[in-house]
């Protein structure tokens, strides 16, 4: 299914409340992706999004409405030359080969943009679905950690993937 990466704008308000607001989504993500999603989490994410140049934090746009996010943060001090990656889909879009592309996207777009040489990603040891997206996209897994993630209670592994400049 086409797609297109693209800068967040306040338009796009109505349709990312409409796709984050899923509990399949939010277990997956870390406790900054709020559920219930609402309105004001909504426009507080977009300023978030829309604030840095080089921008840094895409939406993922299907038919003319955004319906997934993805991001790279490039990080500070010793770990200056990497950047995390984060993203997620709406789940009606799930299964179709978009995530894999749009993070595949995503990598040449930090590589060319940024003064990074790796990208890493940090899935749930619980998302095996994340992991063969990473993998797809031509990450290596380097690291797991036991039981270092907690969320709604439990102690999850939490997996390292990057990638590196070529």
């Amino acid at each position: 299914m086409p797609f297109t990466l693209r800068p967040w704008a306040p338009a796009d308000l109505p349709s990312l409340v409409r796709y984050a607001n899923n509990p399949a989504i939010a277990q997956f993500m870390n406790d900054q992706f709020p559920h219930p999603y609402t309105e004001e989490d909504g426009r507080d994410f977009i300023a978030l999004a829309t604030e840095e140049s080089p921008v840094n934090i895409m939406a993922i746009e299907v038919g003319g409405e955004a319906v997934g996010g993805i991001g790279l943060h490039v990080r500070a001090n010793i770990e200056r030359k990497n950047a995390e990656l984060g993203y997620w889909l709406g789940e009606p879009f799930w299964g179709q080969g978009i995530i894999t592309e749009a993070v595949r996207q995503m990598v040449d777009y930090g590589f060319r943009t940024f003064d990074i040489t790796r990208i890493f990603a940090r899935p749930f040891g619980t998302n095996p679905r994340s992991q063969r997206v990473l993998e797809k996209a031509g990450f290596v897994l380097e690291a797991r950690f036991e039981k270092t993630f907690f969320k709604h209670g439990e102690y999850i592994d939490e997996l390292i993937y990057a990638v590196r400049r070529p």
